[in-house]
């Protein structure tokens, strides 16, 4: 991420039309592809708030025409891989301590 010009904004349109505004945290590429940790952005304080600071860990799928997209991991190996990769890396890179007390 490049600090000089401040967060990594996405706009997601999901498959009911509906726009969510994420923050890109970081993005990894394996051998089983490339991905994208994102949190959510809100507008209204208190959704901040009541957000449960939830990552969200989506691949990234480029099709022949040249579209990128978004879409869920569906399976749970590759996710768990992934998702250990992600909160390894942004534990480093936010001085974030991820065991639970």
């Amino acid at each position: 991420m490049n600090e000089e010009y401040g967060n990594d904004i996405v706009s997601v349109v999901d498959e009911d039309g509906v726009e969510h505004v994420f923050e890109e945290l970081d993005r990894i590429e394996t051998d089983k592809g490339r991905y994208v940790a994102l949190t959510p952005v809100f507008d209204d304080a208190e959704e901040i708030i009541e957000d449960d600071g939830e990552l969200i860990i989506l691949k990234v799928v480029e099709e022949d025409d040249g579209e990128t997209y978004l879409e869920p991991i569906e399976d749970d190996a590759e996710f768990d891989e992934i998702g250990n990769l992600f909160e390894q890396r942004i534990a480093e890179l936010y001085d974030f301590d991820s065991e639970e007390e």
